[in-house]
């Protein structure tokens, strides 16, 4: 094995369709763009990827190939650390650190096959397991198919689940009442408004949320940028109701102004600077003594989760456990409501299916 040779970065878009229409509090889509970057030496390949517009494939291709270059194989942090740099003008937060995200991810895959280890094992797990919500329960859904796919989750044994609300609150009423019916009362229920909600409405709505539901987890209910509205959420909202925010965190600092006002961070290791930033994020949720969940693509995730000390969950999200399963080969399935990485592949076991992934390229 040699070190000393460049990683050949790779990069395709694809944009996978939806399996019916989606909407949540405050946007709705149709499909779904997975921007993949395989870093090659030798004759290994390591596989990351971000969820982000197609145009992130450029940043990587233009800035962070640059970038790398010239950098052992192995010190991936001083990849990190160029990669940082070279994105100083274009702009680190939003798509540049998204982009970033991707070749972290691949470049940590790619050392783990190179030492012949297991991804999860050259991250340094502190876990076995990384317990899962099912996350879906789309605005767009009907009461049955909401009921179906959240009631499904609950009877595979996944013991939490999260449906989306807020973009119609005369009707979710009905819309919990059917969830809350369709997965008993021992499964937990989470909802999430992804900002859907102003300061005072989103109190009451916890409140209800609580008495009336059982819900214990209550994402985003009012934009994150909005951190003063959420520490009053945390503060005043039912003590067994839980507030949650951090999904759309890039760079640290977005994390350092989250991290003291709500119940639990969130982080996406394809926006927050890949595994090298997911480190530092856990590092922030450690010392303001709050738990780390996990936000989406849980085929990456679930490794890097699994080295968080203070890991509460992963996002099982309807959208990326599919797309994830129509482009790769070595996907991991629940058990008994966790994901387990898989010590038996080298890196994080996964192999793009080529012939497949191309009807879907950008």
């Amino acid at each position: 094995m040699t070190t000393h040779a460049d990683a050949t970065l790779r990069v395709s878009a694809y944009t996978i369709p939806t399996d019916e229409p989606e909407a949540d509090g405050t946007l709705d889509w149709a499909s779904t763009t997975i921007v993949v970057v395989e870093a090659q030496a030798d004759t290994c390949t390591g596989i990351g990827y971000t969820y982000a517009p197609a145009a992130a494939a450029a940043i990587v291709e233009d800035l962070l190939a640059t970038a790398i270059r010239g950098i052992e194989l192995l010190d991936v942090g001083a990849a990190w650390e160029a990669m940082s740099r070279a994105l100083r003008n274009a702009g680190r937060s939003g798509m540049g650190w998204m982009a970033l995200s991707a070749v972290d991810t691949a470049l940590w895959d790619l050392k783990a096959r190179l030492l012949d280890l297991p991804l999860v094992n050259v991250l340094d797990a502190v876990h076995t397991d990384v317990p899962i919500y099912g996350s879906g329960g789309f605005t767009t859904y009907t009461l049955e198919r909401l009921a179906t796919q959240l009631g499904g989750w609950a009877d595979s044994g996944i013991p939490r689940v999260k449906m989306k609300l807020g973009r119609d609150p005369g009707a979710d009423p009905q819309r919990l009442d059917a969830v809350r019916e369709a997965i008993g009362a021992d499964t937990e229920l989470f909802v999430d408004a992804n900002g859907a909600f102003g300061r005072k409405c989103a109190l009451a709505w916890a409140e209800r949320y609580a008495d009336e539901w059982g819900v214990s987890w209550f994402e985003e209910p009012v934009s994150s940028d909005d951190t003063e509205g959420l520490r009053l959420l945390r503060d005043r909202s039912p003590a067994a109701l839980e507030i949650a925010a951090g999904e759309y965190g890039d760079t640290l600092p977005a994390f350092c102004s989250l991290a003291p006002v709500v119940d639990c961070l969130q982080a996406d290791v394809t926006r927050c600077g890949g595994y090298t930033g997911l480190r530092k994020v856990g590092a922030v949720a450690d010392a303001f003594h709050i738990d780390l969940s996990g936000h989406c693509a849980p085929q990456l995730s679930a490794h890097g989760l699994a080295a968080v000390p203070r890991l509460r969950h992963l996002e099982y999200f309807h959208d990326h456990v599919r797309v994830e399963s129509l482009l790769f080969d070595g996907v991991l399935e629940p058990e008994s409501g966790n994901l387990r990485p898989d010590r038996s592949r080298m890196g994080n076991g996964l192999e793009l299916k080529r012939k497949e992934a191309a009807r879907w390229a950008s």
